[in-house]
């Protein structure tokens, strides 16, 4: 991270492809900006929601969630199904919960550390399926966006200046 010293200490550079304008300032004030109409009665320049609808609608946006998807909606039930089997069992079957492994520990003791195991290796495996499956492309569609937006900050500033 750069130091800066002087007049523009602890700013964040509006370049900065991870800087959220929009979450800066929030709730301080009621104030917002409406785009300025084109004179003629012309449509205005797209806005950064247009943007973001067109990135939505692309079909690079639609894969990572489909990737998402297919791997979350899968884990998700089958870990809430192992979970539900454990409580079920606890309750409808103490006999078997009861029955001793080894020494004092028991079937509901290796099961409730299996529920604590199988967190850290959905939670293991969600992150490596990110990384290897959505993280890049996610953030070539970030970029995209990012690229976007400067695009259009630049053909305001040159309808501003003439």
């Amino acid at each position: 991270m750069d130091k800066h010293e002087g007049r523009d200490a602890g700013t964040i550079r509006l370049d900065d492809p991870w800087y959220d304008a929009l979450a800066v300032g929030w709730g301080e004030g009621e104030e917002t900006s409406q785009p300025s109409p084109v004179p003629g009665g012309g449509r205005s320049a797209p806005g950064a929601s247009d943007i973001y609808l067109e990135v939505q609608r692309s079909a690079a946006f639609q894969e990572v969630r489909t990737r998402y998807r297919r791997f979350v909606v899968p884990a998700t039930a089958g870990f809430f199904l192992w979970y539900v089997a454990y409580v079920v069992a606890a309750t409808a079957a103490p006999g078997l919960m009861a029955r001793p492994v080894v020494g004092a520990v028991n079937v509901a003791l290796l099961a409730g550390l299996g529920q604590f195991l199988s967190t850290f290796l959905l939670t293991w495996a969600y992150a490596r399926h990110a990384r290897l499956r959505r993280d890049r492309a996610a953030l070539d569609l970030r970029w995209t966006v990012f690229e976007q937006e400067r695009g259009q900050e630049r053909s305001r500033a040159k309808g501003a200046g003439r």
